[in-house]
C-alpha cells in the first residue's frame, strides 16, 4: 500500500516566460527572502547565481522549481546570491535578520556528537548513541522547519538520521493523526517535503491528544522501543541519531506529553523555541536526569501565524496530498468491498470493568486502550480509516499501519463500501481503524 506522495514536481522549465512577469531579487549575505506562494497559483523559481538554500537544503543552480499554491517558505543565504521568481505571491520580502547562525552552531555540536559516537565502540550503548534531539516550544515557533533544517544539514554530511513526527495535529510525514518516523537520506526536498519510502507510522486516529491522552503514551512508547530496536542492529543510524517534532500544546497534560515524550526516547538535547518560561521549567525538572541538555534558540521572524481555520484546511491539503499529491499528480483508485471482507475497529471506550466487579456506587470508566468493532454503518461516510499490519484484533495498538483508505459510500441494502485508495487492488489488511479523522472531498 503505497503511503501516497507528492512525484517529481519540481525540476528543469522552459525559459520562455516573458521577461515582464519575472521578478529578481539581490540577497546580502546571511539574508533571507521569505515568501507565502499566491492561494490560486504556483511560483516558479531558481537561484540566479550565488548559493542559497530552503530548510537547509540547497538550491539547484538555474534550474526553475515549481512551488505549488499556499506554501510558504524562506529562501537563505550565507554568502549572497540572486534569486529570480515567475508568478505572483501572497506576500514576499527579505529578511536580514535571522536566527540561522545559532541554528547552523547547534548543527556542528550535533555533528561533534556524530562523529564520537560512530568511533565509540558499537557495544557500549551509551558513547555510540549519536544525538537524540527533541525539538519543542509553542504552535508556530518554526518547530517543523528547524527540524528539516537539522535533517539536511545531517544528510549533506553523509548521516541518515532519523526523523521522529509527534505532531499528530498537521503531520510532517504522513497524513495527520499519525506519529511516524522516517530515516532522512538526502537533503530535504524543498518542494516535495519528507521522502516516504519507508516510514513507520502509528495510527492515533484523532488530530489532539485530548482525544485519548493514554492512547497517545502508548503509541509514542511503541514507536520509541520499535527505534530502540533498529538502532540495536545498526550503528550508523544509531549514530547519526534522531531529530524529533513536537506539537504545539505545551501546557498541563501538553507538557506532561513533552516530558513523557522526552523520556521515552531518552532525548538529550532539548531545543525550546522562543519560549523563555518552558526552557526553565524543563531545566528545573530535568537537571537530575543523566546529560541532558536544554538549549534555548530563537524563533524565526518568519514564521506565520496560524488561526484554528487555517491549521484545519492545512491537515484537508494534507489528506488531500496523501491521495493526490502535491501537484495532483496522483491518481488513487476507488475500490468496492463487501462489509463481510472488512473489520472495522476504535481504540477507547466500552467500561474497563462491569458494573458487578466494582465497588457499590461506582462507575465503570471508559478503557482509553480497549479495542472495540465498529458496525459498519453510514457513520463511517468520509472519513479516513488506517489499514492496520495487525494479524488479530488484539494486535491493533501495538502494529504500524500500512496506509490510508476513504470512505466515499456505504450502502447498507447491498453491504457494499466503496472507498478511495492510493493503489489497486487487495488491501494489504482487513483490518481497518477509525479515530475521528475526516475528509469532505472538494
Amino acid at each position: 500500500m503505497a503511503y501516497g506522495g507528492a512525484g517529481p514536481v519540481g525540476g528543469g522549465g522552459s525559459n520562455s516566460t516573458p521577461a515582464a512577469a519575472i521578478k529578481q531579487v539581490k540577497l546580502e549575505k546571511e539574508c533571507e527572502l521569505r515568501i507565502e506562494v499566491g492561494i490560486d497559483a504556483p511560483l516558479r523559481l531558481r537561484l540566479l547565481n550565488g548559493t542559497a538554500e530552503i530548510f537547509g537544503t540547497e538550491l539547484p543552480p538555474e534550474i526553475w522549481l515549481n512551488f505549488p499554491p499556499r506554501l510558504k517558505f524562506a529562501v537563505f543565504t550565507w554568502y549572497g546570491a540572486t534569486i529570480e521568481m515567475d508568478g505572483a505571491t501572497e506576500t514576499d520580502y527579505t529578511a536580514d535578520e535571522t536566527p540561522m547562525v545559532s541554528y547552523v552552531n547547534v548543527h556542528a555540536i550535533l555533528e561533534g556528537r556524530r562523529s564520537r559516537a560512530k568511533q565509540s565502540p558499537s557495544d557500549d550503548s551509551v558513547l555510540s548513541q549519536g544525538p537524540r534531539v527533541i525539538v519543542v516550544g509553542p504552535s508556530d515557533s518554526g518547530k517543523s522547519t528547524l527540524s528539516r533544517m537539522l535533517l539536511s544539514w545531517a544528510a549533506k554530511q553523509g548521516w541518515k538520521p532519523t526523523f521522529v513526527d509527534l505532531d499528530i495535529g498537521q503531520g510532517s510525514i504522513t497524513a495527520p493523526g499519525c506519529i511516524a518516523a522516517t530515516p532522512i537520506e538526502m537533503p530535504i526536498d524543498p518542494v516535495e517535503g519528507i521522502p516516504l519510502e519507508m516510514p513507520l507510522v502509528y495510527f492515533f486516529g484523532h488530530t489532539t491528544p485530548s482525544n485519548n491522552v493514554e492512547l497517545y503514551k502508548v503509541l509514542v512508547k511503541e514507536l520509541a522501543g520499535m527505534l530502540e530496536r533498529q538502532f540495536a542492529g545498526n550503528a550508523e543510524s544509531r549514530a547519526a541519531g534522531m531529530v524529533l517534532n513536537t506539537m504545539g500544546w505545551i501546557e498541563g497534560v501538553g507538557y506532561d506529553l513533552l516530558l513523557h515524550a522526552i523520556r521515552t526516547f531518552k532525548a538529550n538535547v532539548v531545543l525550546v523555541l522562543g519560549q523563555e518560561k518552558l526552557c526553565s521549567m524543563l531545566r528545573d525538572v530535568l537537571k537530575g536526569e543523566p546529560k541532558v541538555d536544554v538549549v534555548k534558540l530563537q524563533r524565526s521572524g518568519g514564521v506565520v501565524s496560524r488561526n484554528v481555520k487555517v491549521r484545519q484546511k492545512a491537515r484537508s491539503f494534507k489528506i488531500r496530498e496523501y491521495f493526490y499529491g502535491l501537484a495532483n499528480d496522483l491518481s488513487p483508485h476507488s475500490n468496492i468491498s463487501n462489509f463481510s471482507d472488512l473489520f472495522v475497529y476504535r481504540v477507547g471506550g466500552g467500561p474497563q470493568a462491569p458494573r458487578s466487579a466494582l465497588p457499590i456506587g461506582a462507575e465503570p470508566a471508559a478503557d482509553p486502550t480497549r479495542v472495540v468493532a465498529v458496525n459498519i454503518n453510514r457513520d463511517l461516510l468520509h472519513t479516513v480509516l488506517a489499514i492496520s499490519f495487525a494479524k488479530e484484533p488484539d494486535e491493533i495498538i501495538s502494529s504500524n499501519v500500512a496506509g490510508f483508505i476513504y470512505v466515499t459510500d456505504v450502502d447498507i441494502q447491498r453491504k457494499k463500501i466503496t472507498y478511495l485508495a492510493p493503489s489497486a487492488g487487495e488491501l494489504p489488511s482487513k483490518y481497518l481503524i477509525m479515530g475521528s479523522l475526516t475528509w469532505l472531498e472538494t
